[in-house]
């Protein structure tokens, strides 16, 4: 996995080194006006100094480029640990449904398998690249949805509405699926009936809008609470510190999320 120095530690670099460049033209300069016509001695010294001051700005640079690239190397192993945590307590419960069902209804138990299989191919292979397509993670997302639907034998009212001409947009993977599954956990999972979950995906103009409702048993534990949510937010700082907005807001039975990302 590549994880690329910010353009703000690529920055900080160059303006040091451009610094260290200036910084030794003057002196260069400096030593022509004041010590050219002085005695050899002299100009030995000012060599000297000049010697010195490049040598510790290259050690500088040096220090300066290894710390950057320890904080990328943590950051990097941090979002791996937070992409691994995502989903294993979805695929738990589908293998313990899929266990009841597989003499129950034998047909129904294998669509399950294999979306199941699916999704889990996906999670382990693709949730570890650095980005992928957004069309790739559409189809995550409802592969998601349409195991659910499976899964329940209640009534529940789910709407993907998707507006985009481009699906082509590059994004981190396993970027929506937090707030889906927070909908479905603690909204569907715990209403008897009426239960629904509205979702909308606008992608235009290099900014992809996810945004979500649902509502739930106001008796039930705060959504914004989990861990899941802490490990979004957690994500979206490493990734996407300037380029992101996520909102959450709800009422007494209804919970609405919304994340924009930018830049793309």
């Amino acid at each position: 996995m590549n994880f690329r120095i910010p353009d703000r530690n690529k920055k900080i670099i160059k303006r040091f080194y451009i610094i260290t460049l200036i910084g030794v033209g003057l002196i260069v300069v400096l030593f022509n006006d004041t010590f050219g016509k002085l005695e050899g001695f002299v100009e030995f010294i000012a060599l000297y100094f000049i010697l010195i001051f490049v040598t510790i700005a290259y050690w500088l640079f040096k220090q300066i480029k290894s710390l950057i690239r320890l904080k990328n190397e943590k950051a990097k192993t941090e979002l791996m640990h937070l992409k691994s945590q995502v989903n294993p307590h979805f695929f738990f419960n589908m293998l313990n449904n899929l266990y009841g069902l597989v003499d129950k209804d034998a047909k129904k138990a294998q669509k399950l398998i294999l979306k199941l299989s699916d999704m889990m191919r996906y999670s382990i292979y693709d949730g570890e690249k650095d980005t992928v397509l957004l069309s790739e993670e559409i189809t995550y997302l409802e592969n998601y949805i349409e195991l659910h639907k499976m899964r329940y034998h209640k009534a529940i009212d789910i709407q993907f509405n998707i507006e985009t001409n481009d699906t082509d947009y590059e994004i981190m993977p396993l970027l929506f699926i937090i707030l889906l599954e927070n909908a479905f956990k603690h909204g569907v999972e715990n209403l008897r009936e009426h239960a629904y979950v509205h979702i909308n995906l606008i992608a235009s103009n290099n900014q992809v809008t996810f945004t979500i409702e649902n509502n739930f048993d106001a008796t039930q534990d705060d959504p914004n609470t989990g861990i899941g949510i802490k490990n979004l937010k957690r994500r979206l700082e490493l990734v996407y510190p300037k380029n992101h907005r996520l909102t959450m807001s709800k009422t007494d039975t209804i919970y609405y999320a919304t994340l924009t990302i930018t830049g793309l």
